[in-house]
This record gives structure tokens, C-alpha cells and sequence, in this order.
């Protein structure tokens, strides 16, 4: 018995030698980091911005995949098997919280099957429409859906998404549900409102802030306390006459659950290093955002910021008696 564990630490502190050799050359070849949506949406354009600067910190590449499907799940599902290296990371938006209650099963545990790198931005909401949408302001939308609901399309990136949440809330609050079209991402969503194929939708300002100053779509209310920087001109819902109706598209970095401490450090130091680069902050601003504090993109935070948001939504989504399988 005595043998035995001597072989067993003897094994133990081999592994742990080595697990920080494997650290301290981290990383030694280009990261993978998994988008679960499609690529030219919003989370795709927050994730290349940080990808790109968080490589040039590291000294390696970091390669973005995007995974889409299922409401962000099947990437997410990917990155929870993936080996515990440091080498698969994801970026994931606000489904990460909303999907623990939107889907039935899910091919892993929210809480438990990663590991926490940081939070990276909190993205403002956006309620816009076609541009030759009838309705001139936030109280006629209103009035002209409850009017039309059987004739309005509401478009959203599909179950899950960040659209898709902030049209229940949206619903939720005029309590009135309306016809909606779920696409496979926002950017075809977004295609279709500006060629007038849909009446409305709600998305980040990431993707909306170009659309808006261009005049190829009409935005009616920010879902924010504050106006947003970059779209002044646009009153918050609370100012238009919809308090409540507020919601923000956080977004944060995760690893598979077991991955070294020393490599989660290393992410979260370089991703701290990231959310100050001046081309990152100005991008940022530019699509009406800005970057995490450097005390929010720490594992803490991020953890704790995930697991208030699954218990904030669910009765949202229970309510709306919205499931997938």
C-alpha cells in the first residue's frame, strides 16, 4: 500500500511538473477561439477585434472558428469537450446564460464544464426597422404592432440569439406577441431588414451603428440607462416611454473546464492587456461599446456575471414558454 502511494504522488507531482512546463511555454502554437455564430455578426466582429489583439500579446495566432447553430450551443458544446491545453477557447455572448433555461439538453454543464477567462464588453441593444417602415417613433411602433401583430414580421438570429431575447423582452413588456422569422445568424437577418424583407428586429449596436448613420434602416430606441456615444440622437426606451426595457449583450471568454490555472492566467493578463489597446478601444467605440474594466475581465466576474444572468432570464424565458430541444 505504501508502494502504491508513493507511486501515486511520485505520478502526481510528475504530472504537475510537467502541466507546468506545458504553462510556462504556453503558447506555443496559434490558439483556436470558437465564435458560435456565423462570421460577420456581431459577436464574430467583438471576437476578431480581441482575437487579433490578444495574439499580438501572446506572440502567436489566434484563429477564429465560427461554429454556429442551436442558439450558440454547438459551439460551446465543442470548446466543453475540447482537450484542457489552452489551445480552444470561446467567446460567447449573453446565450450563454439564456440557453441553461432555453434548452432542455444541453451537451454540457453552464456552470461547470469551463473554465472562466474574463468578460470582454457589454454591448447596448438597438430596436430598429426597415427604413420605410411606417411607424415614426417608439410610441407608434407600439401602437402600429398591437394593431398589426397578425402582419408585423419581427426578424431575429434565431433561438437563443441575442435578437431573439431582446424580442421577448420586447413582447414581454407591450405584452403582445408577435410573428417572428428566425435566420441562421444576424447577418442575414440584417441583409433581409435592410432589403425590406422584415418589418423589425432588435441586435447589438456592433451591427446596427453603420446600418443607423447610413439611413439604410431606422432605429427607434437604445435599450440602454444612458444614450449611447456613437448614436446620440437616438432616445433610450425608458425616455421614449418604455421603462424596463433594458438589456445589454454581455460577452466573455471561456476555456474547458480543467485547463492549468497558469494558462488561465496568462489568457486573462493578456485579455486585460487587449481591452486597452487603442485600436481595440476605438473600435469599440465606433460600434457603440467599450471594453471591459479590467476588474470585469477577470474569471470572478465573469463567473458571477453568468450565473446572475441564468438566474435573471429564466423566468423570462419560462413565461414566454419559449423551449428548444
Amino acid at each position: 500500500m505504501l508502494k502504491s502511494f508513493a507511486a501515486a504522488a511520485a505520478a502526481l507531482i510528475v504530472a504537475s511538473g510537467f502541466g507546468q512546463a506545458q504553462a510556462q511555454d504556453y503558447p506555443s502554437r496559434p490558439i483556436t477561439m470558437i465564435v458560435p455564430f456565423s462570421a460577420g455578426g456581431p459577436t464574430d466582429t467583438v471576437t476578431r477585434l480581441v482575437a487579433e489583439a490578444m495574439g499580438k500579446d501572446l506572440g502567436q495566432q489566434i484563429v477564429v472558428e465560427n461554429v454556429g447553430g442551436a442558439g450558440g450551443t454547438l459551439g460551446a458544446g465543442r470548446v466543453a469537450k475540447a482537450d484542457k491545453d489552452g489551445y480552444t477557447l470561446l467567446l460567447h455572448h449573453i446565450g450563454m446564460a439564456t440557453s441553461a433555461t432555453l434548452y432542455r439538453k444541453l451537451p454540457y454543464d453552464t456552470l461547470n464544464a469551463f473554465d472562466y477567462v474574463g468578460l470582454v464588453t457589454d454591448v447596448p441593444m438597438t430596436l430598429v426597422a426597415r427604413s420605410d417602415f411606417e411607424p415614426k417613433d417608439l410610441k407608434g411602433l407600439i401602437e402600429y404592432v398591437k394593431t398589426n401583430k397578425d402582419k408585423v414580421t419581427y426578424a431575429n438570429a434565431g433561438v437563443g440569439a441575442a435578437s431573439h431575447l431582446c424580442g421577448m423582452l420586447f413582447m414581454s413588456k407591450i405584452e403582445t406577441p408577435l410573428t417572428t422569422v428566425p435566420y441562421k445568424g444576424t447577418g442575414p437577418a440584417m441583409t433581409d431588414l435592410v432589403g425590406k424583407q422584415v418589418d423589425f428586429m432588435c441586435d447589438q449596436t456592433t451591427n446596427t451603428t453603420n446600418q443607423i448613420k447610413s439611413g439604410k434602416i431606422k432605429a427607434y430606441v437604445t435599450t440602454t440607462k444612458q444614450r449611447v456615444a456613437s448614436l446620440p440622437d437616438i432616445p433610450t426606451a425608458e425616455e421614449a416611454g418604455l421603462p424596463g426595457f433594458e438589456v445589454g449583450i454581455w460577452h466573455g471568454i471561456y476555456a474547458p473546464k480543467g485547463t492549468s490555472p497558469e494558462i488561465i492566467k496568462k489568457l486573462t493578463a493578456s485579455l486585460q492587456k487587449a481591452l486597452k489597446d487603442p485600436t481595440v478601444v476605438q473600435r469599440f467605440a465606433d460600434l457603440g461599446t467599450q471594453p471591459s474594466s479590467e476588474a470585469d475581465a477577470t474569471p470572478d466576474a465573469l463567473k458571477a456575471k453568468l450565473t446572475s444572468e441564468i438566474d435573471r432570464w429564466a423566468p423570462v424565458i419560462k413565461a414566454a414558454g419559449v423551449y428548444a430541444d
